[in-house]
């Protein structure tokens, strides 16, 4: 079986991989650019940041050509805007609050590669809490 790398310091994303048995695998967390065209969907840009992650960033580091990769990225989205990580409590409840009662998007994307062959899937779910 080759070699399966995440490319991804998610614990969360480690415990998924898990539930479906999975537990042989590299970690590794490469430092790729997330920027992205404003322009987007919000489905196109997790997308386009997971194929970064993926193909330019881990590949690189790896340097194991036969090894399969899986890099994730996922955003959410609130009228169209993205909601960023926040970087104090308050800003936290600020947030908590928009979203109250609303419904809001989560988008991941989700690349898998191997070789020369490299897949991209995005997904969405609709939230109101």
């Amino acid at each position: 079986m080759p070699r399966i790398i995440l490319a991804s310091q998610s614990p969360r994303r480690r415990q998924l991989l898990g539930q479906i048995g999975l537990t042989d695998f590299d970690i590794l967390v490469p430092d790729a650019d997330e920027s992205y065209d404003p322009s987007l969907t919000p489905q196109e840009i997790v997308s386009s940041i997971s194929r970064k992650k993926e193909a330019e960033a881990a590949r690189a580091l790896a340097g194991d050509s036969d090894a399969v990769f899986l890099a994730a990225d996922t955003m959410v989205f609130l009228d169209g805007l993205r909601l960023g990580k926040p970087h104090s409590e308050a800003e936290a409840f600020e947030m908590l609050s928009a979203l109250s009662g609303r419904e809001h998007l989560v988008c991941t994307g989700v690349t898998v590669c191997r070789g020369d062959r490299l897949e991209t899937r995005p997904e969405t779910t609709a939230v109101r809490f």
